[in-house]
This record gives C-alpha cells, structure tokens and sequence, in this order.
C-alpha cells in the first residue's frame, strides 16, 4: 500500500516539486541516488554517480551552467604515488591554499605559502608541485536547470593562465564575467578542451545568456545541499584513517604551468553594466 502511495506521487503530473527534497535525502542517506559529478579524465566529458560511471559524450565541448563555485581552491598532498580510481589516504590538505584545515593531525607547514610541497619541483617529476591544487564547482545542464546539480572539479591547468583567442582558463573566465559586472549563473558557459595541450585541459567562454524564467531555478538549485556538497573539499574518516577519494581528472596528470600563491586579491572592477546577451556577443565575435 505504501510502494503504490509513493509511485503514485512519483507519476502525478500534477506534482510540482520533481525528486527528492534535501531533508529526504539526507536522513535517507548517500546511498540514495550516490553524488554526481563530470569528469574529464582521458580529455573526455564523463558523468559519474556514486563514483560509478554512467556515460561520456564524444563531443569535444560541454556547455554548463555554473551555480555554486568555492571560493578559493583548495590544495591535497598526498605522500603515496597516485593509482587510478584508488582509495588513498592524504598527509596534509587545505580547503583556502593558505593554513592546513584544522583536522589535518600532522601539517607539513603551518601556512601552504611556506609548504616545501608547495613548491615548484617538489613532486616526483621534478617539474611540478607534490601538493596539487584544484578548485570545486558545482554546474547544471542548460536544457535541465532543475535537473541533477554536478560536481565538476577543476585542476590548475583549467584554472589558470590567460585568454586565448575568445576563450580563457577559469579564473580568466570568471574575471571578464565580473569586469562587466555578470554573475556566472546568468550564463551558458561553454567549456572545451584545448587541443594544444599534453593532457586534459579545459578553457571556458560564454556561450549564451540564460533565459530569464530560467534564473529564479538556478538560485534555488545554488542553495541546495548537492551545490553546498559540491563545493566542499571532503576528507573521510574510515578506521582511524583520513581518506579522501581522489577525482581521476585532478591528480593523474603533469602540470605544465606554475601555480601561483593564492593571496588576497583586489576586487575586479565592473565596467558599466551590460546586458548578458551583449557579453555573448563580444566574446563570440573575439573567437572569429
């Protein structure tokens, strides 16, 4: 009698809130539907849930919206050599790139600025830093705004340099966006993979304006607990041991820029106000 009261909920067309609600899903527990997130290991768009993966596309780009983003990157050494879809324990790991998060039972440094697994060379290469910084998104589909919210973790190689011909690494991205003073959830960004580069790298423009109707959804989806979940730099305790299950796309790769000290920036300033629509345009026009 119960299984049918819920599918009866489930099938109504009259139902106005789709799935579940966060308080359901949280008393529930994560076995329930598993936490989603893309991945772009071996330079190709995956879906996973659960840590299980459930699809890719062959389409050499994938345009998001971007509802939840850290803000800062956060930084992971690890002091055993990485394998792929291993489960491994971290020695040391910083949700800021600046001071060792406070559970962290032995820090290398008090401050990451001053980590010598900070610094350029460290690693086993000799050609990057040991400890590996990436930033935590959280992203919808453009056709599916009230859809499933993603993570998508960026490393250093998407997230910093310059502008290249129209398109930009993250933090590039993101400050074109705020110089004209457009929140990244007004916008369909496009994220390709740039093809000049040894291993996966994306880089981001705008691609088009999201709809007005569309907006007040992606305020609601930003507040939900998979985008609070999807920002989060997780470290699991499972016998005594810290763990923390490393995404493919960040930590298997080489580096081949420097990273830089992440300090206090000063604010971007905004030029006059423009409509999203014209930001789509101008920057559509610079890739031509």
């Amino acid at each position: 009698m119960s299984n049918d009261i819920v599918l009866s909920i489930k099938n109504s067309i009259s139902a106005v809130v789709k799935g579940l609600d966060d308080d359901t899903r949280a008393v529930a527990g994560s076995g329930i539907g598993g936490s989603k997130r893309v991945s772009i290991k071996g330079g190709v768009f995956r879906k996973y849930v659960g840590g299980k993966e459930v699809g890719a596309i062959d389409e050499r780009h994938m345009d998001v919206v971007f509802i939840r983003m850290a803000h800062a990157p956060a930084r992971t050494y690890y002091a055993k050599a990485y394998k792929d879809g291993e489960r491994l324990s971290p020695s040391c790991w910083s949700s800021n790139s600046k001071t060792p998060d406070a559970d962290v039972k032995n820090p290398i440094a008090s401050s990451c600025d001053k980590c010598q697994m900070s610094i350029k060379g460290s690693s086993s290469t000799g050609t990057t830093s040991a400890c590996r910084l990436s930033w935590r998104t959280a992203v919808v589909l453009p056709n599916d705004i009230n859809g499933d919210v993603m993570q998508l973790v960026l490393p250093a190689t998407s997230v910093f340099g310059d502008e290249e011909g129209g398109k930009a690494p993250f933090k590039a991205y993101m400050r074109m966006l705020a110089s004209h003073d457009v929140s990244a959830g007004r916008v369909i960004t496009r994220m390709q993979f740039d093809t000049k580069y040894p291993v996966p790298r994306l880089l981001f423009s705008a691609f088009d304006a999201v709809p007005s109707g569309e907006l007040e959804s992606v305020v609601m989806q930003s507040k939900s607990a998979a985008a609070d979940n999807a920002i989060k730099l997780t470290v699991f305790q499972t016998d005594g041991a810290d763990e923390v299950i490393v995404p493919a796309n960040v930590f298997n790769e080489p580096e081949a820029i420097t990273e830089p000290v992440v300090r206090n920036e000063a604010p971007v300033q905004a030029t006059e106000q423009a409509d999203v629509s014209d930001i789509v345009r101008k920057w559509a026009a610079k890739k031509k």
